[in-house]
């Protein structure tokens, strides 16, 4: 259901029930994850065409440079090449620098990355960041967890056509880290430790992993150094002591399992 709300919150479809509510009237650009082009348009004409108005460039020069300049960077050098002879990966860096050289107050992107090889996608990435600082609102609709992590300051996830989870990354990411389990490295007296952690009143569970101890510690930061403390000042050697990060493809799994 990603690509038909994104569409809906466009103004490209109509909801069955409910609304979209705006503030204010918003000027709104979309990406489709299937662009598509006006027959005979060479790439430069397609990028030129979507953004007619041009009434932010002081010249049709000098956005025909930021075109340009855009196309470049998304990994489009043939300007004159005709839009119907591009690959499916040319065609939506084609369409998606047209919308991030446009004015849109909001930048609706559906699978941006979809087709980009890895230069191109990190081009992306500092393209978007660039937008973002500038003041540009960015909704983004991925399947690629990982980059969103990178990208995004909010995120909501969809399952089955419901919003299960939405709010900051970073907070959600947090709260993540803390229900994930300690892990811990022992050099030597492992028995001591497993007798330290045995007793300690935040341990949940413990599990070996190798020469790492796995605890679900249900604690906090002040509990987790006063453990480490205590593992110390009982003589056993640690050389390692974290919190396994999360992720949001683990929040995405949790959330989504049936």
């Amino acid at each position: 259901g990603k690509s038909t709300l994104l569409k809906i919150v466009a103004g490209l479809e109509d909801a069955d029930s409910g609304s979209v509510v705006r503030g204010r009237s918003l000027y709104i650009r979309y990406l489709s994850q299937i662009p598509e082009f006006a027959e005979g348009d060479t790439v430069l004409e397609s990028v030129m065409r979507e953004n007619a108005d041009g009434s932010h460039y002081s010249s049709p020069d000098e956005m025909q440079a930021t075109a340009k300049s855009m196309l470049n960077k998304l990994g489009i050098t043939e300007h004159d090449a005709l839009t119907s002879t591009l690959s499916g990966g040319q065609r939506k860096r084609v369409a998606l620098a047209s919308v991030l050289m446009s004015t849109a107050d909001l930048l609706i992107l559906d699978e941006p990355t979809s087709g980009l090889d890895p230069r191109t996608r990190f081009e992306f990435k500092e393209i978007l960041k660039e937008l973002q600082e500038s003041g540009k609102t960015i909704v983004i609709s991925s399947h690629v967890l990982s980059e969103l992590s990178e990208l995004c300051t909010d995120i909501g996830i969809i399952d089955q056509g419901r919003m299960v989870l939405e709010g900051n990354i970073d907070d959600i990411l947090s709260r993540v880290n803390t229900s994930n389990p300690l892990v811990i490295t022992v050099f030597s007296n492992l028995e001591k430790a497993l007798s330290i952690l045995k007793s300690h009143p935040c341990v949940q569970t413990i599990s070996l992993r190798e020469q790492d101890i796995c605890v679900r510690f249900s604690g906090d930061a002040q509990d987790e150094a006063l453990l480490l403390q205590q593992l110390i000042d009982s003589d056993v050697l640690v050389n390692g002591f974290t919190r396994e990060k999360g992720s949001l493809e683990s929040v995405f799994m949790q959330l989504t399992e049936h």
